[in-house]
């Protein structure tokens, strides 16, 4: 019987965090007293709960907690969908605008033939004119360890190929068994083709 009761307490605690992260509307507030705001900002001081919510049905409004936290709670006169949906519009205009740069990964051996090294930057340029950074890393295996520089020279002829729509981020820097090198888009190449 205790350990429900304990499960219980614990589990109407959760819920009350997760609906603290929602705001208290009306019935929800919990506090007798409160300090007021009417929906034109106006300071109306604190009032008892019951008298707020009156006034929020007599101006056809909701009484929202907007400070739990304060003593006395802060609550605020709005027309609480009408927020909700105004906070909603906001969050997706602001999700329209931000920009997603994903990094894309090349891998390298040390003793890489020319041909597959075009290739690979063929498609780093791609990657590059779509905006997106690379990485690029050179994998060693075994006794090719001994022979790290061998890895930088094929960073340095990668380099040369797209050199041309590309800056280094990051130099090339061993990461375990990886000697990897960071790349992103090169900005001044759009003012040199207007």
């Amino acid at each position: 019987m205790n350990l429900r009761a304990s499960l219980g307490a614990r589990f109407f605690n959760l819920r009350r965090c997760l609906e603290i992260k929602e705001l208290q509307i009306n019935e929800e507030i919990r506090e007798k007293e409160v300090r007021l705001v009417d929906d034109e900002g106006n300071q109306l001081g604190v009032v008892p709960k019951l008298q707020a919510i009156d006034l929020a049905i007599s101006k056809k409004l909701d009484l929202v907690n907007v400070a739990p936290n304060a003593k006395p709670p802060v609550c605020r006169l709005m027309d609480y969908g009408k927020y909700k949906y105004d906070t909603e519009k906001k969050e997706k205009e602001a999700k329209k605008k931000q920009k997603v740069i994903n990094i894309k990964e090349l891998r390298f051996t040390p003793n890489i033939e020319d041909h597959d090294l075009n290739t690979k930057a063929n498609r780093a340029i791609d990657f590059l004119k779509n905006g997106d950074r690379i990485k690029v890393s050179v994998r060693f295996r075994g006794r090719e360890m001994g022979h790290t520089d061998l890895g930088k020279e094929v960073l340095d002829k990668f380099y040369d190929l797209i050199s041309e729509y590309g800056v280094v981020d990051k130099k090339p820097k061993m990461e375990g068994r990886n000697l990897v090198m960071f790349l992103s888009e090169r900005k001044d190449k759009d003012k040199s083709d207007n």
